[in-house]
Protein backbone atom coordinates (compact mmCIF):
# COMPACT_ATOMS: atom_id res chain seq x y z
CA UNK A 1 0.00 0.00 0.00
CA UNK A 2 1.07 3.66 -1.00
CA UNK A 3 1.74 5.63 1.92
CA UNK A 4 0.53 9.71 1.70
CA UNK A 5 2.23 12.41 4.12
CA UNK A 6 0.48 15.43 4.54
CA UNK A 7 1.81 18.49 5.69
CA UNK A 8 -0.90 21.46 6.85
CA UNK A 9 0.34 24.60 7.15
CA UNK A 10 -0.88 28.13 7.65
CA UNK A 11 -1.19 29.07 3.72
CA UNK A 12 -1.62 25.74 2.02
CA UNK A 13 -1.79 22.00 2.64
CA UNK A 14 -0.01 19.94 0.33
CA UNK A 15 -0.08 16.35 -0.09
CA UNK A 16 2.36 13.54 -1.56
CA UNK A 17 2.24 10.05 -2.37
CA UNK A 18 5.05 7.86 -1.39
CA UNK A 19 5.99 3.76 -3.06
CA UNK A 20 7.27 1.37 -1.00
CA UNK A 21 10.70 2.68 -1.63
CA UNK A 22 10.27 6.44 -0.66
CA UNK A 23 9.98 7.34 -4.03
CA UNK A 24 7.63 10.15 -4.92
CA UNK A 25 4.54 9.15 -6.95
CA UNK A 26 2.21 11.91 -6.74
CA UNK A 27 2.17 16.00 -5.44
CA UNK A 28 -0.55 18.17 -4.82
CA UNK A 29 -1.20 21.39 -3.19
CA UNK A 30 -4.30 23.34 -2.21
CA UNK A 31 -4.89 26.78 -0.06
CA UNK A 32 -5.82 26.26 3.32
CA UNK A 33 -9.25 26.97 3.97
CA UNK A 34 -10.25 30.04 5.31
CA UNK A 35 -13.67 29.28 6.74
CA UNK A 36 -13.40 27.22 9.91
CA UNK A 37 -12.26 24.17 11.78
CA UNK A 38 -14.27 22.26 10.07
CA UNK A 39 -13.42 23.38 6.20
CA UNK A 40 -9.63 22.00 7.10
CA UNK A 41 -10.61 18.78 8.13
CA UNK A 42 -12.67 18.64 4.64
CA UNK A 43 -9.70 20.27 2.89
CA UNK A 44 -7.84 17.27 3.97
CA UNK A 45 -9.92 14.83 3.39
CA UNK A 46 -10.57 15.83 -0.27
CA UNK A 47 -6.84 16.12 -0.86
CA UNK A 48 -5.97 12.95 0.25
CA UNK A 49 -8.94 11.13 -1.90
CA UNK A 50 -7.90 13.05 -5.10
CA UNK A 51 -4.51 11.56 -4.60
CA UNK A 52 -5.94 8.12 -4.03
CA UNK A 53 -8.30 8.57 -6.79
CA UNK A 54 -5.68 9.98 -9.35
CA UNK A 55 -3.23 7.04 -8.56
CA UNK A 56 -6.13 4.36 -7.75
CA UNK A 57 -4.58 3.10 -4.69
CA UNK A 58 -5.58 3.38 -1.43
CA UNK A 59 -3.04 4.46 1.11
CA UNK A 60 -1.67 4.82 4.51
CA UNK A 61 -2.18 8.56 6.04
CA UNK A 62 0.16 10.48 8.12
CA UNK A 63 -0.61 14.34 8.88
CA UNK A 64 2.04 16.86 9.90
CA UNK A 65 0.59 19.74 11.72
CA UNK A 66 1.41 22.71 13.79
CA UNK A 67 0.69 21.60 17.75
CA UNK A 68 0.30 18.01 18.60
CA UNK A 69 -2.32 16.21 20.27
CA UNK A 70 -2.34 15.61 23.96
CA UNK A 71 -1.40 12.39 25.11
CA UNK A 72 -3.93 12.61 27.69
CA UNK A 73 -6.68 14.08 26.19
CA UNK A 74 -6.77 13.32 22.09
CA UNK A 75 -7.23 17.20 22.10
CA UNK A 76 -5.13 19.48 19.89
CA UNK A 77 -2.79 21.97 21.33
CA UNK A 78 -0.22 24.61 20.66
CA UNK A 79 -1.19 25.06 17.47
CA UNK A 80 -0.57 28.61 15.69
CA UNK A 81 -3.58 27.79 13.65
CA UNK A 82 -5.70 28.15 16.25
CA UNK A 83 -9.13 26.51 15.17
CA UNK A 84 -7.26 23.26 15.19
CA UNK A 85 -6.44 24.05 19.41
CA UNK A 86 -9.21 21.91 21.58
CA UNK A 87 -10.58 19.69 19.06
CA UNK A 88 -10.34 16.24 18.53
CA UNK A 89 -8.21 16.69 15.31
CA UNK A 90 -6.54 13.23 14.59
CA UNK A 91 -9.83 11.29 15.24
CA UNK A 92 -12.01 13.64 13.18
CA UNK A 93 -9.82 13.31 10.53
CA UNK A 94 -9.84 9.50 10.94
CA UNK A 95 -13.79 9.49 10.97
CA UNK A 96 -13.69 11.49 7.65
CA UNK A 97 -11.34 9.58 5.89
CA UNK A 98 -12.65 6.45 7.35
CA UNK A 99 -9.54 5.03 8.14
CA UNK A 100 -6.80 4.94 11.02
CA UNK A 101 -4.65 7.71 10.29
CA UNK A 102 -1.13 8.97 12.04
CA UNK A 103 -0.48 12.43 13.34
CA UNK A 104 2.07 14.38 14.69
CA UNK A 105 4.19 17.71 14.85
CA UNK A 106 5.34 18.72 11.76
CA UNK A 107 8.88 19.61 12.75
CA UNK A 108 9.15 16.23 14.41
CA UNK A 109 7.70 15.44 10.54
CA UNK A 110 10.53 17.14 9.34
CA UNK A 111 13.14 15.86 11.78
CA UNK A 112 12.14 12.48 10.39
CA UNK A 113 12.26 12.90 6.65
CA UNK A 114 16.20 14.63 7.09
CA UNK A 115 17.00 11.75 10.01
CA UNK A 116 16.25 9.22 7.42
CA UNK A 117 17.61 9.69 4.21
CA UNK A 118 18.34 13.61 4.35
CA UNK A 119 21.13 15.76 5.69
CA UNK A 120 20.83 13.74 8.78
CA UNK A 121 21.08 10.54 7.63
CA UNK A 122 23.71 8.27 9.18
CA UNK A 123 23.69 10.34 12.48
CA UNK A 124 21.92 8.81 15.31
CA UNK A 125 20.57 12.20 17.08
CA UNK A 126 19.50 14.67 14.87
CA UNK A 127 17.80 18.01 16.17
CA UNK A 128 15.86 19.01 13.13
CA UNK A 129 14.60 22.99 13.19
CA UNK A 130 11.84 24.63 10.97
CA UNK A 131 12.73 28.09 10.98
CA UNK A 132 9.78 29.58 9.00
CA UNK A 133 6.85 31.61 10.21
CA UNK A 134 6.97 29.74 13.32
CA UNK A 135 10.10 28.35 14.91
CA UNK A 136 10.03 24.35 15.84
CA UNK A 137 11.93 21.67 16.30
CA UNK A 138 11.76 17.33 16.28
CA UNK A 139 14.27 14.88 17.99
CA UNK A 140 15.02 11.70 16.01
CA UNK A 141 17.37 9.56 18.17
CA UNK A 142 18.34 5.81 16.20
CA UNK A 143 15.49 6.51 13.61
CA UNK A 144 13.30 7.05 16.01
CA UNK A 145 11.43 9.67 16.62
CA UNK A 146 11.30 10.70 19.85
CA UNK A 147 8.10 12.92 21.24
CA UNK A 148 8.65 12.49 25.18
CA UNK A 149 6.06 12.40 27.96
CA UNK A 150 4.10 15.06 27.33
CA UNK A 151 4.50 15.01 23.27
CA UNK A 152 6.15 18.02 23.52
CA UNK A 153 9.90 16.97 22.59
CA UNK A 154 11.94 19.38 20.54
CA UNK A 155 9.61 22.04 20.91
CA UNK A 156 12.22 24.58 21.55
CA UNK A 157 10.43 27.38 20.13
CA UNK A 158 8.86 28.19 23.24
CA UNK A 159 11.37 28.04 25.48
CA UNK A 160 12.67 32.08 26.44
CA UNK A 161 15.36 33.50 24.23
CA UNK A 162 18.87 32.99 26.43
CA UNK A 163 19.02 37.01 26.59
CA UNK A 164 22.80 39.17 26.06
CA UNK A 165 22.42 43.02 26.05
CA UNK A 166 25.64 42.42 23.80
CA UNK A 167 24.66 40.63 21.52
CA UNK A 168 21.55 43.56 20.76
CA UNK A 169 18.96 42.24 22.79
CA UNK A 170 16.46 44.66 24.77
CA UNK A 171 17.24 45.32 28.65
CA UNK A 172 13.88 47.11 28.92
CA UNK A 173 11.71 44.23 29.62
CA UNK A 174 8.62 46.46 28.04
CA UNK A 175 10.78 46.01 24.40
CA UNK A 176 10.49 41.97 25.12
CA UNK A 177 8.27 40.92 22.31
CA UNK A 178 4.81 38.67 22.85
CA UNK A 179 4.47 35.82 21.38
CA UNK A 180 1.01 33.98 20.10
CA UNK A 181 1.57 31.60 23.34
CA UNK A 182 0.61 34.12 25.88
CA UNK A 183 4.17 34.70 26.85
CA UNK A 184 6.72 37.43 26.00
CA UNK A 185 10.39 36.53 24.70
CA UNK A 186 9.88 33.67 23.47
CA UNK A 187 12.34 31.89 20.79
CA UNK A 188 9.67 32.18 18.43
CA UNK A 189 9.55 35.73 19.02
CA UNK A 190 12.55 36.58 17.51
CA UNK A 191 13.91 34.12 15.37
CA UNK A 192 10.55 33.55 12.84
CA UNK A 193 10.52 35.26 9.73
CA UNK A 194 7.56 37.60 10.92
CA UNK A 195 9.69 38.31 13.90
CA UNK A 196 12.88 39.11 12.01
CA UNK A 197 10.86 41.25 10.28
CA UNK A 198 9.45 42.99 12.97
CA UNK A 199 12.46 43.50 14.53
CA UNK A 200 13.93 45.59 11.67
CA UNK A 201 10.87 47.89 12.27
CA UNK A 202 11.56 48.18 15.67
CA UNK A 203 14.96 49.40 15.16
CA UNK A 204 14.20 52.06 12.42
CA UNK A 205 14.49 49.71 9.24
CA UNK A 206 11.50 49.59 6.23
CA UNK A 207 8.18 47.20 6.34
CA UNK A 208 10.24 44.20 4.44
CA UNK A 209 9.84 40.81 4.90
CA UNK A 210 12.59 38.50 6.00
CA UNK A 211 14.18 37.20 2.56
CA UNK A 212 14.07 40.85 1.48
CA UNK A 213 16.30 42.34 4.87
CA UNK A 214 18.65 39.10 4.01
CA UNK A 215 19.17 40.07 0.43
CA UNK A 216 19.80 43.83 1.17
CA UNK A 217 22.40 42.55 4.13
CA UNK A 218 23.99 40.64 1.80
CA UNK A 219 23.73 43.43 -1.10
CA UNK A 220 25.75 45.55 2.24
CA UNK A 221 23.06 47.27 3.77
CA UNK A 222 24.40 48.37 6.82
CA UNK A 223 20.76 48.94 8.43
CA UNK A 224 19.82 45.43 7.32
CA UNK A 225 23.36 43.71 8.40
CA UNK A 226 22.98 44.78 11.86
CA UNK A 227 19.22 43.24 12.19
CA UNK A 228 20.89 39.94 10.66
CA UNK A 229 23.74 40.08 13.15
CA UNK A 230 21.30 40.26 15.51
CA UNK A 231 19.64 37.68 14.10
CA UNK A 232 22.79 35.74 14.33
CA UNK A 233 23.66 35.90 17.66
CA UNK A 234 20.38 34.62 18.98
CA UNK A 235 19.95 31.81 16.60
CA UNK A 236 23.26 31.27 18.27
CA UNK A 237 22.50 31.29 21.80
CA UNK A 238 19.19 29.35 21.31
CA UNK A 239 20.67 26.50 19.52
CA UNK A 240 23.79 26.36 22.23
CA UNK A 241 21.05 25.79 24.56
CA UNK A 242 20.05 22.96 22.62
CA UNK A 243 23.39 21.69 22.90
CA UNK A 244 24.15 22.00 26.25
CA UNK A 245 21.06 19.82 27.20
CA UNK A 246 20.55 17.96 23.91
CA UNK A 247 24.01 17.41 22.27
CA UNK A 248 22.92 16.29 19.02
CA UNK A 249 24.86 15.06 16.52
CA UNK A 250 23.67 17.41 13.63
CA UNK A 251 21.46 20.23 13.73
CA UNK A 252 19.43 20.19 10.47
CA UNK A 253 17.54 23.76 9.49
CA UNK A 254 14.30 23.92 7.56
CA UNK A 255 12.09 26.32 6.18
CA UNK A 256 11.87 30.15 4.59
CA UNK A 257 15.01 31.14 6.90
CA UNK A 258 17.03 28.38 6.63
CA UNK A 259 18.05 29.22 2.59
CA UNK A 260 19.91 32.16 4.12
CA UNK A 261 23.40 31.43 3.09
CA UNK A 262 25.06 33.79 5.52
CA UNK A 263 23.55 31.88 8.03
CA UNK A 264 25.59 28.77 8.30
CA UNK A 265 28.50 30.33 7.83
CA UNK A 266 28.03 33.08 10.80
CA UNK A 267 26.08 30.58 13.35
CA UNK A 268 28.58 27.79 14.12
CA UNK A 269 31.53 30.20 15.06
CA UNK A 270 28.94 32.33 17.17
CA UNK A 271 27.51 29.17 19.30
CA UNK A 272 31.06 28.20 21.25
CA UNK A 273 30.77 30.82 24.08
CA UNK A 274 27.44 30.41 24.93
CA UNK A 275 27.79 26.06 24.83
CA UNK A 276 28.99 24.81 28.10
CA UNK A 277 32.29 22.54 26.38
CA UNK A 278 35.63 23.48 25.09
CA UNK A 279 34.98 22.84 21.75
CA UNK A 280 31.38 22.49 19.33
CA UNK A 281 31.67 20.65 16.19
CA UNK A 282 27.61 19.95 16.03
CA UNK A 283 27.22 20.20 11.91
CA UNK A 284 24.56 22.83 11.19
CA UNK A 285 23.45 21.69 7.79
CA UNK A 286 20.63 22.98 4.97
CA UNK A 287 17.90 20.22 5.37
CA UNK A 288 18.12 17.83 1.50
CA UNK A 289 14.65 17.67 1.00
CA UNK A 290 14.00 21.34 1.66
CA UNK A 291 10.08 22.06 1.46
CA UNK A 292 9.35 18.44 0.65
CA UNK A 293 10.61 17.35 4.26
CA UNK A 294 7.40 17.80 5.61
CA UNK A 295 5.15 15.35 3.75
CA UNK A 296 7.80 12.79 3.66
CA UNK A 297 8.01 12.78 7.20
CA UNK A 298 4.58 12.42 7.58
CA UNK A 299 4.49 9.52 5.01
CA UNK A 300 6.94 7.90 7.27
CA UNK A 301 5.24 7.73 10.35
CA UNK A 302 3.87 4.91 8.71
CA UNK A 303 6.42 2.47 8.52
CA UNK A 304 7.64 0.74 5.33
CA UNK A 305 6.20 -2.96 6.25
CA UNK A 306 3.08 -2.01 7.27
Amino acid sequence: MIRIGVDLGGTKIEAAALDAAGSELLRRRVPTPTAGYASVVAGIRDLVLAVEHALGQRGHVGIGTPGSASPDTGLHRNSNSTSLNGRPFAADIAAALGRAVRTANDADCFALSEASDGAGAGHRVVFGVILGTGVGGGIVIAQQLWSGRQGIAGEWGHNALPRRPGDGDDVDDRLVPHCWCGRRGCIESYLSGPALAADHRRHGGGALDAAAIAALAEGGDPQAADTMERFYARLARALASVVNVLDPDVIVLGGGLSNIDELYRRVPGLMLPHAFSDRLTTPLLRARHGDSSGVRGAAALWPLDR
